[in-house]
């Protein structure tokens, strides 16, 4: 999984980098009503592949060594960290994914958001470790994405207003774009 957009340009010289309201040069698809929204969940990146192994996101930092077995995806022209996969056995979240794949028995290829109480700060209140299947929401929660708006005010109003971490826009030929609710500066 490469590293998706951000719907809006980030500001790199503020601290914290929040957006502004110009569109992401490519990303004009979802502002034009392309593509379904989805919940971002605000966990960790695991994949499962077609030979049956799993891997974890990772991004390197420049000048950082890559774990042993990664693979680099892309370089974030921006950061300059390193995008790519390393196997979940040797990452950080080895133990909270092996008790996940306890708890959900994925056995289907994929990638998933890892989700549970070691894993960052566990904002959902998780009482187990367990593997959310992108793009899956119940369907109280998928009626109230469609409802998102497209525009820069509307939406940083709308996910200030709900616990969601973001939205992840899924575009039918397999583009994505985000956005976070964090990436907003607070309205005025």
């Amino acid at each position: 999984m490469k590293k998706i957009p951000t719907l809006f340009i980030r500001d790199f010289d503020a601290r914290p980098a929040l957006v502004v309201p110009e569109v992401t040069p490519g990303c004009e698809w979802v502002i034009e009503g392309e593509g379904e929204a989805t919940r971002k969940y605000d966990g960790t990146c695991v994949m499962l592949d077609d030979a049956g192994e799993w891997w974890a996101r990772r991004e390197v930092k420049p000048g950082k060594a890559a774990p042993a077995g990664y693979v680099t995806l892309s370089v974030d022209e921006e950061t300059r960290k390193t995008v790519g996969w390393e196997p979940v056995a040797q990452s950080s979240f080895a133990k909270a994914h092996a008790e996940a794949v306890g708890n959900c028995g994925i056995e289907k290829p994929g990638t998933y958001e890892l989700l549970g109480p070691e894993i960052n700060g566990n904002p959902d209140g998780y009482t187990d470790h367990i593997l959310m299947p992108h793009g899956w929401a119940i369907l109280s929660i998928r009626q109230d994405f469609a409802t998102a708006p497209r525009d820069y005010d509307a939406l940083r109003d709308w996910l200030h207003a709900r616990p969601y971490e973001g939205i992840v826009w899924h575009h039918p030929d397999g583009r994505m774009v985000k956005i976070k609710g964090k990436d907003f500066p607070a309205a005025t």
